[in-house]
């Protein structure tokens, strides 16, 4: 006889704990729904568009037909000249790519790079499920944390913002290049990903700039990448309250500033700019569109921009 094992205890405060994340993700879909409803209604099918094409049949050649469409087998077969037809494939795998490194979670303003981050991704994923395609999730830090493959419906939307905001990572490091690298594994089919990261690459930071550039060329050759860098106001400029520790988040160094200096605070800014137009630059030197969101302000703009923009090339 097998003995009864009672089932584990679940305290109020556990119980608490998931109503509220329950709620919030709740709140966040319904956000993020407005923001699809109110600003992106129809631009997302119009920029991203099948990216492949299905045989359907084949028929009579008429004058006027690209040659090039000719079936030779079954021209052969049957002495008269057919041509194959093919239907555009509409359905498209969005892949978004979110870094949960210990970085992600700093935020001077209401909300953490990390919050921002799940709200962007849940107006894309809301997007994608409206024009009916699949959306994955790939929640990196040092090493790949999480993956969910590619679904569709309302439920599986609230799973990838609620594991995007909650998400408990291993590791506090960063390494895009190894969660490109993983991808590329995962994802066979050509897909749209949206690479969500603050780019705090760490030292060495030129070598692991180069890296990332590597990894994003081979990824962007197989897929279509979008970058989306989110930053925090307190990441490019100081404030003047005297001499501070800062710990940076992911090494845990911890380092003394004297932001009552100008001269100190004038170095931080001009570093982290230079830091921050540089990876800008390698990125869109490869063809890869980049987004800019700041943590505190309105980010929609630069969505709907995106969007107008992509559709312009593609006309």
């Amino acid at each position: 006889m097998i003995p009864h094992k009672p089932s584990p205890s679940i305290s109020v405060a556990d119980e608490t704990r998931a109503a509220e994340i329950l709620g919030r993700v709740r709140r966040m879909e319904v956000r993020t729904n407005r923001l699809v409803d109110d600003s992106l209604a129809g631009r997302y099918a119009s920029v991203f568009k099948g990216r492949g094409m299905d045989f359907d049949r084949v028929r009579n050649y008429v004058p006027g037909d690209d040659v090039r469409t000719i079936d030779w087998n079954v021209t052969a077969r049957t002495g008269d000249p057919h041509v194959k037809l093919f239907t555009e494939e509409r359905e498209l795998t969005i892949l978004l790519m979110i870094d949960v490194s210990a970085s992600s979670d700093f935020g001077s303003v209401v909300d953490s790079k990390r919050e921002l981050a799940a709200e962007a991704a849940g107006v894309l994923a809301a997007s994608a499920i409206r024009n009916r395609d699949k959306v994955g999730l790939i929640l990196f830090s040092d090493a790949v944390e999480l993956y969910i493959p590619p679904g569709k419906g309302r439920m599986h939307i609230m799973r990838l913002i609620r594991e995007t905001l909650y998400f408990q990572p291993e590791q506090r490091g960063t390494d895009i290049a190894k969660a490109l690298d993983f991808a590329n594994q995962v994802i066979h089919r050509k897909s749209v990903i949206f690479l969500v990261s603050d780019f705090c690459l760490g030292a060495p930071f030129q070598e692991r700039l180069n890296l990332l550039r590597t990894k994003l060329q081979v990824t962007n050759r197989r897929h279509d990448v979008i970058a989306v860098s989110v930053t925090d106001p307190r990441e490019e400029s100081l404030p003047d309250v005297g001499r501070i520790c800062i710990e940076d988040a992911e090494s845990g160094q911890v380092v003394e500033i004297d932001t009552g200096s100008a001269k100190v605070r004038e170095a931080f800014e001009k570093q982290s700019r230079q830091r921050r137009e540089l990876t800008a630059a390698r990125i869109r030197s490869l063809g890869v569109d980049l987004l800019q969101f700041t943590n505190g302000e309105n980010w929609m703009p630069a969505l709907m921009g995106f969007f107008q923009s992509r559709r312009q090339r593609s006309g």
